[in-house]
């Protein structure tokens, strides 16, 4: 599917905005390369998107905030974890954004990993935050993209093997006790719900794909909890920082217990598109994005809602290992 032509006016937010709608501008309430690089987007799931995006974002008029003649800058994430913290989380990045830079800015989010990769390539939305994985996919699907920053602790990110208390595997780092167990992933192309778990794994002499019946992908790393903890699946992997949080806030059904925890890796960041120079009217958006995102303090909520002390300059270079491993894992070609 070729690119569309941008859209003349800002997104619009409406009360309650589901979860298709445009979410964040001004003012937002606070609530945090070829088709074959990536397991292919169906059209449905595609048209959907892309008809919500359009529909979200046409029908208000432009504030004077913005340069003459440009386009609100569309921010979006993959959608690893519940929709609720994704839209108070992303809801803040756009208001901050927008007030740090003096642009319009709207969060719009997707239906899942793949549709966050097409429609960077496509250039319907310009700032993604991106897993490793999918940061690799869509930078080599889109020529020029540009990694502006990543958060402190995405330098040496991990993931969680965890299992149903009723399997009786103790914590341990021998993860061939997971071989025998009904097992799921989060999306099929999360780096740390499904890449790197599977290279371990691997790694330790247990087929990632060879688990009772398969592997099953529950699509985020929340619903990997729900589904370990009502005993759908015997055990599963994810985000390490998820797992902490949930814990944290009590919010981990006690049947679910920690298996092992990976070697660090590299994961998340922000990915610019090369043509969001261009259509917001902003020639050194990515030097200015870098800048904002480097120079929030601690403490800021941003960073809270991030989990981060800090954003740090990315360099392509960074998440060679990740496009090395989806290589051999046949998810990036």
């Amino acid at each position: 599917m070729g690119a569309r032509p941008r859209p003349p006016e800002v997104p619009c937010v409406r009360s309650p905005a589901p979860l298709q709608d445009v979410v964040g501008i001004r003012r937002v309430a606070r609530s945090g390369g070829p088709e074959n690089l990536i397991r292919p987007v169906s059209r449905r799931t595609f048209l959907a998107a892309g008809a919500a995006l359009g529909a979200a974002l046409t029908g208000c008029g432009r504030p004077t905030a913005s340069p003459a003649g440009s386009a609100p800058l569309r921010i979006g994430a993959i959608p690893d974890q519940d929709p609720e913290v994704l839209q108070r989380l992303y809801g803040t990045v756009a208001e901050a954004v927008s007030t740090g830079l003096d642009l319009e800015v709207g969060y719009a989010p997707v239906t899942d990993y793949a549709a966050a990769v097409s429609l960077f390539r496509t250039g319907d939305l310009d700032l993604v935050w991106f897993g490793g994985l999918t940061g690799v996919q869509a930078r080599l699907q889109t020529p020029g993209a540009v990694p502006v920053a990543q958060r402190d602790i995405d330098r040496a990110f991990t993931s969680v093997f965890v299992v149903h208390a009723a399997t009786g595997v103790a914590p341990s780092s021998d993860l061939t006790a997971l071989a025998p167990l009904r097992f799921t992933y989060g999306s099929e192309t999360s780096t740390s719900g499904r890449l790197m778990p599977a290279w371990f794994l691997r790694e330790a002499g247990v087929d990632p794909q060879g688990f009772p019946g398969g592997p099953g992908f529950s699509g985020s790393h929340d619903a990997t909890l729900a589904l370990v903890a009502s005993g759908s699946y015997q055990a599963g992997a994810l985000n390490a920082q998820v797992w902490r949080a949930r814990s944290e806030e009590g919010a981990v059904d006690p049947a679910v217990v920690l298996h092992s925890e990976t070697p660090p890796y590299a994961d998340y960041h922000w990915l610019l598109n090369p043509r969001a120079a261009a259509s917001t009217g902003v020639p050194d958006l990515a030097d200015r994005l870098l800048a904002f995102f480097t120079g929030l303090p601690p403490g800021d909520p941003v960073l809270d809602l991030f989990g981060a002390g800090s954003f740090v300059p990315v360099q392509t270079s960074d998440h060679d290992r990740i496009e090395q491993i989806g290589r051999d894992l046949g998810l990036v070609s």
